[in-house]
């Protein structure tokens, strides 16, 4: 049997591909429902999404499926708003980006002239290009090593060499693009994985290509009806979902994994773990005490405040909309990694629930996800909880000045980085894993295979190749790689 301590996307995933092969799979989830970060929440009768809010990278879930004899577009609907995302900048700037990448740049021209459209045009052929070459060997395929990069030939050394790796990304935004409100847009992009925009490698500038050119996509019903999605095959596989069984140990003989023991005593053996939890956790939890494991402690990613707002509907209202502050946009990252404290005037993202993803709101309102960047919690115990109150109502002044939200529209759910942080033992509310802040972060990523611990698999966002739906997916996939390698059975075929 293989246990999968945890029922996030990268858990049921693994789950899924290892059942697809053959093997007996149960999934132990310690909270009501799988979803991991990806949760719900029922509010007044109204089921709302309350973590990832756009889906992108689609066939990576689609590869998934087809391993188990099925297909994502028979599973679930996909959707695109168009437009995609508003973007507001200071002085009342408004760019609306759009699912065809052609109609995006004509609205950079129509908004900020034709200068602006020639650096979007030519920064997105230079993010395409890093994606190309730094896709596969960093993302799509197993943990890279400094050794596996070297074995590759000169061939695959000068494709390496053209992702930008010695750059910071804010140091390729200032080399490439003059107008501000690009640079702000552009430099947003070192957040979807939680990092500092001025420490990041511009690698990360292949981010742009994933969402302004191959695009977002909502999911109808929210992005829980993925996970649904997921639950089902799995099911359908012989495998097993335990929900509110939460696990306090990898069991170990003989210098292998053997099994786990449940927070209400019961031992399961098994032959293999995969764990889907941070990879602190399993350090400093789940593995016995003095095991070695060789698992960094490496700097968070952000946090991030969330709520969900209870808005008027308007018919304006677009799936994805950003306000920027009026301060310089990389204050917020001085604010954030230097000072160790949410901004002083933060970005705020918006997801119009139904717009977006078709997720039906109450009589003449509709739900909006909201979100702040954070850092992440101290490692020595959480911040003083008026801190997220003041940064609520910071928020709320905000959307209210922009004309986002009306007066009597108001927070009905919140998650501070303090619940985050509980909800999520190890991750100190750190949404992605560990910041991707140096040049050599996917190198020291944990991988998918636990070496000094046979038996035992990650497959997280803090794991290899790091945080984000598809990303997780892909972690799950490199874990049950590993696994089926290891038993002499490989992953199963698309079919």
């Amino acid at each position: 049997m293989i246990a999968v301590v945890g029922a996030g996307i990268g858990g049921l995933v693994a789950g899924i591909l290892c059942a697809a092969a053959g093997e007996r799979v149960v999934v132990l989830e310690r909270g009501p429902r799988a979803g991991g970060k990806a949760g719900v929440v029922t509010l007044d009768g109204v089921e709302v999404d309350t973590g990832p809010s756009v889906l992108t990278l689609p066939e990576v879930f689609d590869d998934v499926l087809r391993r188990a004899g099925r297909r994502l577009h028979d599973e679930v609907g996909l959707r695109r708003p168009d437009p995609a995302t508003r973007y507001l900048f200071p002085g009342g700037v408004v760019l609306d980006v759009h699912p065809d990448p052609e109609a995006t740049l004509e609205a950079t021209r129509a908004a900020l002239g034709d200068e602006a459209a020639r650096e979007l045009r030519a920064f997105l052929a230079h993010a395409a290009s890093i994606w190309t070459h730094a896709a596969p060997p960093f993302v799509l395929g197993p943990a890279p090593t400094v050794g596996h990069v070297l074995s590759l030939g000169p061939r695959a050394w000068a494709g390496v060499g053209r992702i930008d790796a010695l750059r910071t990304l804010a140091g390729t935004i200032d080399r490439r693009v003059r107008t501000p409100e690009l640079r702000a847009l552009l430099g947003r992009f070192a957040t979807y994985n939680g990092s500092d925009l001025r420490r990041t490698p511009a690698t990360m500038a292949c981010i742009a290509h994933v969402e302004l050119t191959l695009g977002i996509h909502g999911v109808e019903g929210g992005i829980h009806a993925l996970v649904q999605a997921l639950v089902r095959t799995l099911e359908a596989l012989g495998g097993e979902v335990r929900t509110g069984c939460g696990v306090d140990r990898v069991l170990l003989g003989g210098g292998r994994a053997r099994g786990v023991r449940t927070e209400a005593g019961e031992e399961l053996a098994a032959d293999a773990v995969v764990v889907n939890a941070d990879v602190r956790h399993l350090a400093d939890a789940l593995l016995p005490p003095r095991t070695p494991h060789r698992l960094p402690r490496a700097e968070p990613s952000t946090s991030g405040w969330v709520g969900i707002l209870r808005a008027r509907r308007t018919a304006d209202r677009v799936g994805h909309t950003v306000l920027f502050p009026e301060r310089p946009y990389v204050e917020e990252f001085v604010d954030l990694f230097d000072r160790d404290r949410p901004p002083e005037e933060p970005t705020v993202y918006l997801c119009a629930q139904e717009r977006c993803h078709g997720r039906r709101g109450w009589a003449d309102h509709e739900p909006v996800f909201v979100m702040a960047n954070t850092p992440a919690e101290p490692e020595d115990g959480p911040r003083d909880a008026a801190l997220w109150t003041a940064l609520e109502a910071t928020v709320l002044r905000r959307l209210h000045h922009a004309g986002l939200a009306a007066e009597d529209d108001r927070i009905v759910w919140r998650r501070s980085p303090t619940g985050l942080a509980q909800a999520f033992p190890g991750t100190r509310g750190a949404i992605y894993g560990a910041a991707s802040n140096d040049r050599f972060a996917a190198f020291r990523r944990p991988t998918n295979r636990l070496r000094t611990v046979p038996g035992v698999y990650l497959a997280s966002g803090s794991a290899h190749p790091g945080g984000g739906l598809p990303l997780c997916a892909l972690s799950g996939r490199e874990a049950a790689r590993a696994l089926l390698d290891d038993r002499g059975l490989g992953l199963p075929a698309p079919r």
